[in-house]
C-alpha cells in the first residue's frame, strides 16, 4: 500500500535515494544542497511504501496565483502506478483552484505531463544554473 503525506518530515538521504532511483537529474550526491532544497520548499508531498520514501513532489508557491513544481520524482520500481499523478493531485489540493501549477519538464518526461492534466506552454524562459 502506498500512502501520501504533506506533513511528514523527509530526510535528505532519502530524497537523494528517490532522485537517484527515479532517473531524474538532481545532485543526489550533494546532501547539503538537497537539504536546502527540502528546507526552503513551501510544499513537500511524499509517497511512502512500507516505511520507505518512494516518491516526492516539491513546490514553491505564493498560495494565491502561481506554484512552481520544482521536483516530481518517483522510484522506478513504483513508476506507472499513478504515484506521480497522485503526488501532483495532492499539491493541487493544497494550492487550491486559483493557483496555476507550473513546471519545467525533463526532456524524457515530456509525454508524461499531458497525461496527468498539464498543458504544454511555449512561452516559458529560463536562465540556467551555472552548476
Amino acid at each position: 500500500m502506498i500512502t501520501y503525506a504533506n506533513d511528514r518530515k523527509v530526510e535528505a538521504k532519502d530524497v537523494a535515494e528517490v532522485f537517484k532511483n527515479s532517473g531524474i537529474k538532481r545532485p543526489y550526491d550533494d546532501l547539503e544542497r538537497i537539504q536546502k532544497m527540502i528546507d526552503h520548499a513551501d510544499i513537500t508531498v511524499s509517497a511512502w511504501s512500507e516505511g520507505k520514501l518512494i516518491g516526492i513532489a516539491r513546490a514553491i508557491t505564493d498560495y494565491a496565483y502561481c506554484c512552481y513544481l520544482s521536483d516530481l520524482a518517483v522510484d522506478k520500481q513504483f513508476q506507472n502506478q499513478q504515484v506521480g499523478k497522485k503526488l501532483v493531485a495532492h499539491v493541487q489540493e493544497l494550492i487550491g483552484e486559483q493557483v496555476t501549477l507550473i513546471l519545467i519538464s525533463a526532456p524524457g518526461a515530456m509525454d508524461f505531463y499531458p497525461k496527468i492534466g498539464f498543458e504544454k506552454n511555449e512561452r516559458a524562459f529560463t536562465i540556467p544554473r551555472k552548476r
